[in-house]
């Protein structure tokens, strides 16, 4: 009884030592899933500020970390023009509202707010095509002004969107 045990516990450690070598597991920290013999250049154009209301440093700061998520993220080589994915828009919106009344009836909190419209082209893949509009909005206490949190707010909404817009093009979530 010991005997048949003993080889169906060796059949089946066999198997699974098998299996596992067998199968390959591949993954990116990064969260990028590209086809690096298919797409091997992306183009990203300087995204325009359309904005009724601006701030002057906003659209570099924008830029700058559009491209420095790609850079560092992927091993794609940043391109002028004739990229395999392409990208490019214009930052559409970018406004502040109160967001909050203290009990005086005076404002407490105000949200700023940023609206970026992409197009995104896939030339490998053009049903990955697509236009779309990523946002995102920081508070800060009305007791602060807007010159003393701009940059930082600023910063903060850029991340988020080129986050979103990373995901959205080339992590296939």
């Amino acid at each position: 009884m010991g005997s048949i045990r003993n080889k169906t516990t060796l059949i089946i450690l066999l198997l699974v030592t098998i299996t596992l070598t067998a199968c390959r597991v591949s993954f990116t920290m990064n969260g990028a899933s590209i086809d690096y013999t298919k797409t091997k250049t992306i183009e990203i154009a300087d995204f325009p500020i359309r904005a009724n209301y601006i701030w002057g440093p906003m659209q570099t700061i924008f830029n700058n970390e559009l491209k420095d998520i790609f850079a560092s993220h992927t091993r794609l080589d940043q391109v002028k023009r004739n990229g395999d994915l392409k990208i490019e828009g214009e930052i559409t919106q970018y406004q502040q509202r109160n967001k909050s009344v203290s009990s005086e009836g005076y404002s407490a909190q105000t949200e700023l707010s940023m609206t970026v419209n992409v197009r995104f082209t896939n030339n490998t893949d053009h049903n990955q095509d697509f236009e779309r509009s990523f946002s995102a909005a920081a508070s800060y206490e009305t007791t602060q002004s807007l010159n003393a949190v701009q940059e930082e707010l600023v910063t903060q909404m850029v991340k988020e969107i080129t986050d979103q817009i990373f995901n959205a093009t080339v992590a296939n979530w």
